[in-house]
């Protein structure tokens, strides 16, 4: 009798976890001067690109796949060519994203987990010499 291992959407706690965590990055990106290079590749209001990456986190953590449902394959790094995307922007990314896993996500595997999976996820979205 296998117990079936929980997904990182239920470990964080659902749909309410995540939003908060999307909420409170785009917080920071708006806040931190040291995140400036990264919130100008984005439009003024974070409206669309929150409920963009809430429905993608959602999907790519393991719970419902609410962006491909209504976008389609998320083909990540064709969209994010049209914006020069170096390492400065990749660890600003970084930065707001792992300062909002500190202060949303209690527990601290899965901080962990989530910290190195989205290091990759960044890492690989760099279509720009330094």
């Amino acid at each position: 009798i296998g117990t079936k291992a929980m997904t990182h959407y239920e470990r964080i706690g659902g749909a309410d976890k995540v939003r908060a965590l999307v909420l409170r990055f785009y917080q920071l990106m708006d806040e931190l001067p040291e995140a400036y290079g990264i919130r100008k590749l984005h439009a003024q209001d974070l409206q669309g690109a929150t409920d963009k990456l809430y429905k993608f986190l959602t999907g790519w953590m393991g719970g419902p796949q609410l962006y491909v449902e209504q976008y389609g394959h998320p083909m990540l790094r064709r969209r994010q060519l049209p914006f020069p995307i170096s390492s400065a922007e990749r660890d600003q990314w970084l930065l707001c994203m792992n300062q909002a896993l500190s202060e949303v996500v209690e527990d601290a595997a899965l901080r962990q987990e989530l910290s190195a999976a989205f290091a990759k996820v960044a890492d690989h979205m760099r279509n720009r010499e330094d």
